[in-house]
C-alpha cells in the first residue's frame, strides 16, 4: 500500500522494469534542483536571497503546503488519512485522565545541579566571556564566520549568553503568517 499510494509507483506501468521510471525521476529532481538555483541566482545568490529570506519562506510555503494536502486527502498517508485503521478507538477525553504511564522527570536536586554547574561555569568566565560575547556579536555584523567563532565562544559563554549576544545583533525571529 505504501509502494502502490505514498510512493505513486502505480502511475508507471512496470515500476519493476527499473531504468525508465529512475532515469525520469533522477531528471525530474535534477530539473527542480536547477530550477531552484536559479530562482537563487536572480534573487543576488545565497546571501541575496537569505537577505530578502526566500529560502525561510520558501521552507514555510512548501510546510505549509504538505500540510494542506496532507490534510485534504490528496497526499495519501497510509494509516494517517488513507486506510485507517476502523477497529481504532477514537479518542476519549475522560480516558485520559486513566492514563497511567509514569514520566521521567528530573529531580529537584537535578535541575539544583544544573543550575548551580551554569552558576559555576559563568563564574569560571566572568572575565573572558564579556570579550568573546562582543567578538561573536562583531563577527555577525561583519558578515563573518559566525560558526567558527561560536566554536571559540561557547568554551567561555553559556546558551543563554551566547543568544542574547546575538538577538541584540540581529534580533528575534518572528515567523511571517
Amino acid at each position: 500500500m505504501i509502494n502502490n499510494k505514498e510512493f505513486g509507483w502505480n502511475k508507471c506501468e512496470n515500476p519493476m522494469q527499473g531504468s525508465f521510471l529512475i532515469e525520469e525521476l533522477t531528471d525530474m529532481v535534477e530539473e527542480a534542483v536547477l530550477q531552484e538555483f536559479e530562482r537563487i541566482s536572480e534573487r543576488g545568490g545565497v546571501l541575496g536571497s537569505m537577505e530578502m529570506m526566500y529560502q525561510r519562506s520558501k521552507i514555510q510555503d512548501e510546510s505549509m503546503h504538505y500540510e494542506h494536502l496532507k490534510h485534504s486527502g490528496e497526499l495519501p498517508i497510509i494509516g494517517v488519512n488513507t486506510f485507517e485503521n476502523p477497529d481504532a478507538v477514537a479518542y476519549d477525553e475522560s480516558a485520559a485522565d486513566d492514563f497511567d504511564m509514569e514520566l521521567t522527570r528530573a529531580t529537584p536536586e537535578e535541575k539544583q545541579g544544573c543550575l548551580d554547574r551554569l552558576e559555576s561555569f559563568h563564574k569560571e568566565h566572568e572575565k573572558s566571556a564579556p570579550a568573546a560575547l562582543t567578538q561573536l556579536q562583531e563577527v555577525a555584523r561583519n558578515g563573518g564566520n559566525v560558526f567558527a567563532e561560536l566554536m571559540e565562544t561557547v568554551k567561555v559563554a553559556s546558551l543563554g549568553q551566547i543568544t542574547e549576544a546575538l538577538f541584540e545583533v540581529g534580533g528575534q525571529y518572528r515567523r511571517n503568517m
